[in-house]
């Protein structure tokens, strides 16, 4: 681990960067004003490192990805369902070929140019195609502040809370990249004394922080995963912004759950942060009383300290201002039980399916991860908060 720390690319990486040697999360770009389809790769400092240009330079000489298609593909699906094989592979060699002391690339400029693209100079899209998106529930101080305002002190959190996941199926076509304008929806609203229920533009749009998990090779139907084995299953995390219309959701939701409350859009972050790159940020997760199930009772019960900020720039003002501090290692359900319990029935998941955490609230109540949006206020129906990961920075 202290080598990986002390390990530096000969890129420049800005001071404060999100993206040293250290992290390297997987995206797609496209070049602006370019006449080329999509193509996979990593960010190092102010530089998208185009995978597809290292492949062809026959810099992938590993037995897994030598002579793989898999980065000349517009998506990450190929590469994540090629398992946690490809991907270590992947990032040893990425991490051998940007290194200081690698002359493959630093001392070949017209390959360093043809690999090495400006950030400036493109756009990032939808890192992968999603077919499933499931969204839980896994905070418990999410779900106790949920609790507290519908059922009141005395029993914040259904009793099943603790003994398994809580999630739902949500709409996998919506799920769109960081930047992609959201459209108010509209639905109906609850009725106002005798009236008719309102219908209109929502009044209530909402955003929650979460993250998602980015599934990897997934499992076939009918055959679930063990929960000492999903690590396997999960390619990394991703930021995720889940919108929501809450006051068509409460008119909707009874008894089925959410439908065009939650279905309208689903924002992921550009960059996906592999769980590699994460390892030196594991943690204890929550102590779980009372003691999970044999199917979810994981050896390795292990969280990651990942501060998060939500930030909110409203149209017009040139200031942001923070609306919430939290941390991930609050996560009361690991993104490994998810999996083995979305799982446990025989549902197959498949690569590029995603499964997000619920809002990630903390224990300490400041300010609350939710932030309406209401229809009155003089903000741009696109609107985007920025949300913050504090990714790997190697320090």
């Amino acid at each position: 681990m202290a080598e990986a720390r002390q390990l530096r690319s000969f890129v420049e990486v800005p001071a404060g960067s999100h993206f040293p040697i250290q992290n390297l999360p997987f995206g797609v770009f496209r070049r602006r004003q370019a006449q080329e389809p999509p193509r996979p790769a990593v960010a190092i400092g102010d530089f998208a490192l185009d995978l597809a240009a290292v492949s062809d330079a026959g810099l992938f000489d590993g037995p897994a990805l030598a002579g793989s298609p898999c980065f000349h593909q517009e998506t990450l699906n190929m590469f994540l369902g090629m398992g946690r094989p490809a991907w270590k592979e992947a990032r040893a060699t990425l991490q051998r070929i940007l290194s200081a002391d690698e002359p493959v690339l630093r001392d070949n400029e017209a390959l360093r140019k043809k690999c090495l693209v400006p950030m400036s100079d493109i756009e990032m899209v939808m890192p992968i195609t999603v077919g499933g998106y499931t969204d839980f529930f896994c905070s418990v101080h999410h779900a106790r502040n949920c609790g507290f305002i519908f059922r009141g002190p005395q029993t914040p959190v259904n009793p099943n809370w603790f003994h398994l996941p809580i999630g739902y199926n949500g709409r996998a076509s919506s799920v769109v990249v960081s930047g992609t304008d959201v459209i108010r929806p509209r639905g109906q609203g609850h009725p106002t004394g005798n009236s008719t229920p309102y219908f209109g533009p929502s009044r209530k749009l909402d955003f929650e922080l979460e993250m998602a998990a980015i599934v990897g090779p997934g499992n076939e139907l009918g055959k679930p995963i063990d929960v000492n084995d999903a690590e396997e299953n999960i390619f990394g995390l991703a930021l995720m912004n889940d919108w929501s219309a809450r006051d068509i959701q409460a008119w909707e939701t009874i008894p089925l759950g959410p439908f065009l409350g939650k279905s309208f859009s689903t924002t992921i972050s550009p960059w996906i942060v592999t769980l590699d790159a994460l390892k030196p940020f594991t943690c204890e997760a929550p102590k779980q009383e009372p003691e999970p199930l044999p199917y979810l009772a994981e050896k390795n019960h292990i969280n990651y300290d990942i501060p998060l900020e939500v930030w909110i720039k409203p149209k017009d003002q040139s200031d942001a201002s923070i609306v919430a501090k939290t941390n991930f290692k609050h996560l009361y359900w690991t993104v490994t039980q998810q999996l083995a319990h979305h799982t446990i029935n025989g549902c197959n998941m498949r690569p590029g399916d995603i499964f997000a955490t619920g809002t990630l609230s903390g224990p300490v109540r400041k300010k609350h991860s939710n932030y309406y949006i209401h229809a009155s206020w003089e903000i741009p129906i696109c609107m985007n908060p920025r949300l913050l990961m504090c990714f790997i920075s190697g320090t």
